[in-house]
């Protein structure tokens, strides 16, 4: 099986995917803008051949490319990258050289949010109201029937990016001066911000699933800088877990990793959106250690072997708990290293890419009782 994976170096435990491909016997072929000389000696050795084109965007340079290996290897079978940024040039790629998995015109409805809403609304989860902005007289008549506060988000969009609230009156005049395009206008849904995460097989069925709740908006953590944390929990709401079901199948999500986010309050759950790849950051390796077990293995041996059959145990809860830089904190670093070392798993300094969203540094805990996890995360951010 020759499998072309876009962007293989970034992020970079991303490249563990390209590793389990090849120990699941693909032919792992590359293309990004890192120089190959950049590459790491563990991804250079799981590529069969890499090649680098200067501008990911240029869809013309991506297919000559990926027209050059077709050339030197034969079809591609399978053609991915993981991340929410190519999506669209995935679709593109499968849909020119005649690749199984997703098209462009299946991304109308699991990447455009209105079309993820009208999705929801056909198989009955709830979702808050929304349509597409196209005048001024439109989102008045929006705001007089669903009251303030008002969202605003891209159509296409990723995380938080360009997402803004409208509070009132006031507010909502200046936005209708300049009506934003290609936006779609929701009503306010507060609540906990709860995921469904997992990967589905080439039929559909639930392979693995996991969810993580996070302790503010993605919005909100972005633009006001908070401090940021998330666990994986090791008890998923029945309810939860019956809606991201029955959203996996109305998706038609097949042979790939999905990310459903809600907003719960009290046993009620509202979907916000659904994305076709793994949840941002290390959050894989989050589920991983969550259950010890390797989903970037599970996926390569989907694809190439179509195993299927993943046993697995939720053995602990696992948390992101990240610091920012613009604070002062009561523990010290070391502080944290010292009374944290049993339940510590790893700790790094984000990429700067990340680092406005999910922090700048992060520790990884887990335990199995989530009481004992919320305690170090409260260690981990009491400010000075």
């Amino acid at each position: 099986m020759n499998v072309l994976f876009l962007s293989p170096n970034f992020p970079p435990n991303f490249e563990r995917f390209c590793t389990a491909l090849k120990e699941a016997g693909a032919c792992v072929l590359g293309i990004g803008d890192a120089p190959v000389d950049s590459l790491s000696g563990t991804l250079k050795e799981s590529l069969t051949e890499y090649c680098h084109v200067h501008n990911m965007s240029e869809y013309e340079s991506l297919f000559r490319a990926a027209a050059y290996l077709i050339s030197r290897h034969g079809r591609i079978d399978r053609v991915d990258s993981q991340t929410e940024h190519w999506l669209g040039l995935e679709a593109r790629l499968r849909q020119d050289f005649n690749i199984y998995g997703q098209k462009p015109e299946d991304l109308e409805f699991n990447r455009r949010k209105s079309g993820m809403k009208e999705i929801f609304r056909q198989a009955g989860i709830p979702t808050p109201a929304g349509e597409i902005v196209s005048s001024a007289e439109q989102i008045r008549a929006f705001a007089r029937k669903h009251g303030f506060p008002l969202i605003f988000k891209p159509d296409v969009g990723v995380g938080a990016a360009r997402i803004f609230r409208v509070d009132g009156k006031e507010q909502l005049a200046g936005v209708l001066d300049y009506p934003p395009k290609d936006f779609l206008v929701e009503a306010f849904a507060g609540g906990t911000l709860m995921t469904f995460d997992g990967l589905s097989d080439r039929e559909g069925g639930i392979v693995f699933y996991a969810s993580h709740v996070v302790n503010s908006g993605i919005m909100e953590i972005v633009s006001g800088q908070k401090p940021i944390h998330y666990y994986y929990q090791r008890d998923i709401p029945p309810k939860l877990e019956a809606l991201g079901r029955k959203a996996v199948t109305a998706f038609r999500i097949r042979e790939r990793f999905f990310h459903l986010e809600f907003f719960a309050r009290d046993d009620e759950y509202l979907a916000l959106e659904i994305n076709v790849r793994p949840p941002g950051g290390m959050s894989l390796d989050m589920m991983n250690w969550s259950c010890d077990v390797d989903l970037y293995k599970a996926w390569a041996d989907l694809l190439v072997r179509s195993e299927s059959f993943f046993p697995y145990e939720r053995l602990y809860n696992v948390a992101h708990v990240a610091r920012r830089a613009r604070y002062r904190y009561r523990r010290s670093h070391e502080d944290v290293l010292r009374e944290l070392a049993p339940m510590l798993r790893t700790h790094l300094e984000f990429p700067k890419v990340f680092s406005v969203a999910m922090g700048d540094y992060v520790y990884f805990l887990r335990h199995p009782d989530l009481q004992a996890l919320k305690a170090a995360i409260a260690f981990i951010e009491e400010l000075a």
